[in-house]
């Protein structure tokens, strides 16, 4: 196996694991966050919204968004940063969060899944975005925790994706102010599957690109430009085809925290899933079928080669039989005395290589 590609194997098992292995020996429910710090600080949000209002703060300690959350009304809280592990308890302990989920908050390397409790829904999704330069997918976990009238979503990193919702949220004529946490769910949910379709564009033009390059000139860099894209296609293949199945236990659940308006929407979500896993795959068969095209064209222009050599080799083979017949030096060899036998000579040797010629191009081997 080629070094590049044993490189692009061993980042790929990297960034699938994100070291578990802290977790090795320590009990279940321990507080341990697995995974990059992508943030200096943890930046903490509260947004709490009705028909009416829309009031949003920001804290620099969880301490103080406790006793600012209202009574009234629906509240999102946005935890951006998974580093500080004393935040997250603080948060899980206030709303009653299981220990087992506050764990699998902190460990970023989580499948999407979908639990469902009395009080509380949990879910995990991955948040996606293509670096062209890079060639490369970075995934960003979020967790959305969905309470009676409450959602709190914890992400890695502050980031702009869920900057529409805080904007649909000022428009007092749009569904979100309408409707209970079930839709602020179901409108983060489909936020980040969304966009799922634009990393999947800019996947599919640059795959494009690179079938075009390999027609015209399938030289051996290509095959680990084909290799990265595998590889970047089965993280997001990873990162994707639970999701169908969180979306799915969602809308089969039957649970108070979704009322029956919002079931029409999460239907919604899981046909968009669905098509997302779709195309997942046809860009898996495209890959393959990119490899394929690759080590055909490299073996079309290796036959090339071979056919022109032995093209070669076999006009100089006659050649090389009548040079050698005549490099012997016997003197009872009438035509070595001859004054024309050496012109004669290269004539029978011109006549012999251009009738060999010409029937080569009159077979199309040339």
């Amino acid at each position: 196996m080629p070094k590049k590609h044993n490189n692009h194997l061993s980042l790929l098992m990297m960034r699938m694991l994100k070291h578990p292995s802290k977790k090795a020996g320590m009990s279940p429910g321990t507080l341990i966050h697995i995974g990059e710090q992508k943030v200096a600080k943890v930046e903490i949000s509260l947004i709490n919204y009705d028909q009416e209002k829309v009031d949003q703060h920001d804290y620099e300690h969880i301490d103080e968004v406790f006793s600012d959350i209202p009574q009234t009304g629906i509240t999102w809280l946005i935890i951006s940063g998974l580093h500080d592990t004393e935040i997250i308890q603080k948060v899980g302990d206030h709303f009653n969060i299981n220990a087992l989920d506050l764990e699998d908050i902190l460990n970023t390397s989580q499948r999407p899944k979908c639990e469902i409790y009395d009080d509380y829904i949990y879910i995990v999704i991955k948040m996606l975005s293509y670096n062209s330069r890079k060639r490369e997918v970075d995934i960003e976990q979020v967790s959305i925790i969905l309470g009676n009238n409450y959602v709190i979503t914890f992400q890695e990193r502050e980031g702009d994706d869920f900057d529409p919702i805080r904007k649909r949220l000022q428009n007092a004529k749009g569904r979100l102010r309408k409707n209970g946490t079930g839709y602020l769910l179901y409108a983060l949910m489909d936020v980040v599957i969304d966009n799922y379709y634009v990393v999947l564009e800019q996947i599919g033009t640059a795959i494009e690109e690179l079938d075009v390059k390999i027609l015209a000139e399938p030289d051996k860099d290509r095959l680990g430009d084909i290799q990265k894209f595998k590889h970047e296609i089965l993280l997001i293949r990873k990162s994707i085809w639970p999701v169908r199945e969180a979306v799915n236990e969602l809308q089969a659940e039957d649970t108070d925290l979704i009322s029956e308006e919002i079931e029409p929407y999460l239907r919604d979500l899981y046909d968009h899933s669905k098509q997302v896993v779709e195309t997942v795959e046809v860009f898996r068969e495209m890959t393959s079928n990119i490899m394929d095209l690759y080590l055909s064209n490299l073996s079309n222009r290796m036959n090339e080669v071979m056919k022109v050599l032995t093209i070669i080799a076999t006009i100089f083979i006659p050649l090389t039989f009548i040079a050698g017949i005549y490099g012997m030096n016997f003197e009872n060899m009438p035509e070595v005395h001859w004054e024309m036998g050496y012109p004669l000579i290269w004539l029978l040797m011109l006549l012999t290589a251009g009738t060999l010629i010409y029937y080569f191009r009159k077979k199309h081997w040339l």
